[in-house]
């Protein structure tokens, strides 16, 4: 507890942080359905976030570098909040996406001067206690952010309103703490080579759940909205999903490590794949039904990623964790981009339901790829594997600074690119 309590304002500053993403994230899709933007372009909001996140977690660290922790967080927090504003008074797609992008840019920079601060403030007995709290905490607060809309209608400028002062107020931590300056923001760099060397399924698995989340994450409201369901509803739902997801992660990880990592992806994308088609044909004939679908979905969705970093650095040199898990983080991005475009193509000349035909798609392809791989490759033997940790599996979660967090770095050199 008292290495929590040290670092209590910044945990503060990365809730507040999180609160405002989770309610702006899921304001967008809902208040551009009420304005009559098409699906696609919905989908394109998802698509700028992605760009704009990793483009953040490439470039921040250099504006860190010139003009340190404090100003930066203190820029990107308030252009963050500026966006928001922006969108209600520049109603127009277009003009949504390029702000989205921008924000996604700010939130990436933001998270990531948190964490590095986390990172600092933090020893190889405490970074687990602590990397758990900070876990716990993001996702409290993403989720508490969707709830938010279940108080009122989307329409309006409240909620625009609200989620700009929660972004502002995620200041007062960092620019008030006394804590010395952290060392320069970790940099990821992408070595497809290297990857695909280490472990060719982690990249082909991490690449289809990030087009399979980054198509749910951005276009699941756009889905409940379209087959009916009201936005107290749909708010309830999108949070039922994380929270499942955080839950099951526990089972799933006690699994993993005690079988091939790979069998567990493939019940994993069975399972999803599964409920996928269910949702596509039949979503909406119950709106509990259908509620009770997507929580199971994405509980099965976001327990997929850190069993892939595990599979990943089962296979990885010592000292590599860093490297492996930052390039991964980027692959994953990559998905996340590519995801929203093509389900909101599809949910466009479609059926609302052709969003989980892509998850569908995507799960299918990843369980082929681990069947077939599995037949290639012999499993790690228990000893030999590394510690399974929990993440997230979000675009809004996780960065280059949340795998330099990561307990399994303890024995890396953190610090500089990965």
């Amino acid at each position: 507890m008292p290495a929590v309590v040290s670092i209590a304002a910044l945990l503060a500053g990365s809730a507040l942080l999180l609160l405002a993403g989770g309610l702006h994230g899921l304001l967008l899709p809902l208040a551009g359905l009420d304005q009559g933007f098409s699906d696609a372009s919905l989908g394109l909001l998802g698509a700028g976030w992605a760009l704009g996140y990793m483009s953040g977690c490439l470039f921040v660290p250099l504006i860190v570098k010139r003009v340190g922790h404090v100003r930066s967080f203190g820029a990107l927090a308030s252009l963050a909040g500026i966006t928001v504003l922006l969108n209600l008074i520049f109603m127009h797609p277009v003009a949504w996406i390029l702000l989205r992008a921008i924000t996604g840019f700010c939130f990436a920079g933001a998270a990531m001067i948190v964490e590095s601060w986390l990172n600092e403030r933090s020893t190889s007995e405490t970074r687990g206690r602590i990397f758990g709290f900070y876990t716990m905490i993001n996702l409290g607060a993403t989720t508490a952010g969707q709830l938010l809309l279940t108080l009122g209608s989307p329409t309006g400028y409240f909620f625009f309103v609200l989620g700009s002062i929660i972004y502002s107020l995620s200041l007062l931590p960092t620019a008030l703490s006394t804590a010395a300056s952290p060392a320069p923001l970790t940099q990821a760099k992408l070595d497809p080579k290297k990857l695909w060397r280490n472990s060719p399924i982690a990249v082909v698995a991490v690449f289809m759940v990030g087009v399979s989340n980054g198509s749910f994450g951005t276009l699941g409201a756009v889905y409940g909205r379209r087959i009916g369901l009201e936005v107290p509803e749909i708010a309830v739902m999108m949070s039922l999903a994380l929270l499942a997801g955080a839950l099951i992660q526990i089972p799933v990880g006690m699994l993993s490590d005690r079988m091939d990592r790979r069998k567990v992806l493939v019940g994993l994308a069975l399972v999803a794949m599964s409920l996928g088609s269910s949702l596509s044909f039949f979503g909406g004939v119950s709106p509990l039904a259908t509620v009770l679908l997507i929580a199971a979905f994405g509980g099965v969705v976001y327990a997929m990623y850190p069993v892939i970093v595990a599979h990943a650095s089962d296979h990885a040199d010592p000292g590599d964790f860093l490297r492996i898990s930052g390039g991964l983080l980027l692959i994953f991005g990559t998905g996340t981009m590519v995801g929203p475009l093509m389900a909101s193509g599809l949910m466009t000349f479609t059926y609302p339901g052709a969003l989980f035909q892509v998850t569908a798609a995507a799960h299918l392809s990843m369980m082929l790829f681990a069947i077939w791989r599995i037949r290639q490759r012999a499993p790690v033997s228990a000893e030999a594997k590394s510690e399974w940790v929990p993440v997230i599996s979000t675009a809004q979660i996780t960065t280059p600074e949340t795998v330099s967090l990561d307990p399994r770095t303890e024995i890396d050199e953190t610090g500089g690119d990965i």
